[in-house]
């Protein structure tokens, strides 16, 4: 059994796309210790005078916290519920620095009753301001197999430690995938030089898939140790297109990767796995860090 004690945020405003967040969080073998909090934000980003309007939205900030609140119950209940007098954006962060949350759980591109509060751009700042992991999730589903993309770097560490601080059920799966630079022999090397730098290129290749492959193992030997069932894979294509693939190959129902800026910053960079998987993942997408 996992040691380890998860503080989870979970960010709602009522829409379809917040109750399959708070569906997915329910799905996820979190261990035993895991405590969770509600938040939700009563302002736009508009200034309102006091009238029918912002009446309106207190109201519906409180019944979405109170129906986020029966659902999590059931599963944890002792789960606190905290609503914010700020914009959206900026209610879930702070909350999340007050709460000290290790993950925000937040729906993709909400439509809600009211100013349609957590909207894509919103859970996109809600990703690049964060600093700690955010689960983003555009539609519900049970959590058994997942996707890791790994690239070496820190970020992809950390998301290997959250997975090791999960409760794998019987039928966990994690499937770790790296993709490999491949070095293009230079099209403008003269002919007497072509074989020796054909095979100096060959040679950086395999040196690099070997490595590649030796990290994939490693990592495979850590999850496996916490309980899951792994698999590695490894590719040479393009990153973000390779992932997606064994997504949808392995009917895997979490991707995960490793934002690539540094924490607290408030853009990843442009063009990131990270980035690009909020928009085009079919599934959800945790951003770890």
């Amino acid at each position: 059994m996992s040691s380890k004690s998860f503080r989870v945020l979970v960010a709602t405003d009522g829409s379809e796309d917040a109750r399959a967040a708070i569906a997915t969080a329910i799905s996820i073998p979190w261990p035993a210790r895991t405590q969770v909090r509600i938040v939700a934000a009563r302002r736009t980003r508009a200034a309102y005078r006091r009238s029918i309007l912002l009446s309106a939205l207190d109201r519906g900030a409180d019944a979405a916290a109170e129906t986020a609140r029966r659902s999590l119950s059931r599963r944890w209940p002792d789960v606190d519920v905290v609503v914010v007098d700020k914009v959206p954006v900026k209610g879930i962060l702070d909350e999340a620095g007050k709460f000290s949350a290790d993950v925000i759980v937040i729906g993709w591109r909400g439509h809600g009753a009211f100013r349609r509060l957590l909207m894509g751009s919103v859970s996109r700042a809600v990703v690049r301001g964060a600093t700690c992991s955010v689960l983003v999730v555009g539609r519900r589903v049970r959590v058994r197999r997942i996707v890791v993309g790994l690239d070496g770097s820190a970020m992809a560490r950390r998301a290997l430690a959250v997975l090791e601080g999960l409760l794998p059920p019987p039928d966990g799966r994690v499937v770790l995938h790296t993709v490999v630079e491949v070095m293009a022999v230079p099209s403008h090397v003269a002919v007497p030089r072509a074989a020796d730098v054909s095979r100096e290129v060959k040679r950086i290749n395999t040196k690099r898939a070997k490595a590649a492959a030796k990290e994939l193992n490693r990592a495979a030997a850590r999850l496996t140790r916490a309980g899951w069932h792994t698999r590695t894979v490894l590719t040479s294509g393009e990153p973000l297109r390779d992932l997606l693939t064994t997504v949808a190959g392995t009917r895997s129902q979490l991707l995960v990767v490793g934002a690539r800026g540094a924490s607290g910053v408030r853009q990843l960079l442009l063009g990131s796995v990270a980035e690009g998987a909020l928009t085009r993942s079919s599934v959800p997408v945790l951003i770890a860090r």
